[in-house]
């Protein structure tokens, strides 16, 4: 599959909001929340004043269609995200459009991200997934490791340096 790999630009907003809901972990036979869940305080956090300083990410695109996101932002211990280890690291958000996933997109998106935050001097990366979430096989290669197990989802932490 041919595509291509640039920066999340501010104005990717609605681009975010869409991959933000692909993002969310729907378990095989489980209906799939309407799309406006993205706009819960909780999860539209993830997405709202892009560009602070510390964010950071890509969007992988395919015939002039954004198909995949990576995206990094930092928490504080006052107002945590769901992979929150420590306010040095940031949280990784990703996906992949479904009829996209399985083709290594989500692979050149992670090294891209990772390079980025590497030559930016970042230490580590977090992230929240739920464990029957095939995309932890993909984490597990990056060196992803658990962290902390929270009910079916766990928080898992990868050392960049």
């Amino acid at each position: 599959m041919d595509f291509s790999i640039r920066k999340i630009e501010s104005s990717d907003t609605s681009v975010l909001k869409e991959m933000l809901y692909h993002a969310i972990f729907v378990p095989e036979g489980a209906p799939k929340p309407a799309p406006d869940i993205v706009e819960q305080p909780e999860l539209k956090r993830y997405i709202v004043g892009w560009r602070y300083p510390e964010d950071m990410g890509f969007v992988a695109v395919a015939d002039q269609r954004v198909i995949g996101a990576a995206w990094t932002r930092r928490w504080s211990s006052d107002n945590p995200g769901y992979g929150f280890v420590d306010e040095h690291t940031p949280e990784l958000s990703i996906a992949v459009l479904p009829g996209y996933r399985g083709q290594g997109i989500g692979t050149k998106l992670l090294a891209r991200l990772f390079q980025e935050l590497q030559d930016l001097g970042v230490k580590s990366v977090s992230l929240s997934v739920d464990l029957r979430n095939p995309a932890v096989r993909l984490y597990e290669r990056f060196g992803f490791t658990i962290a902390e197990v929270k009910g079916t989802s766990c928080v898992m932490q990868c050392r960049l340096s």
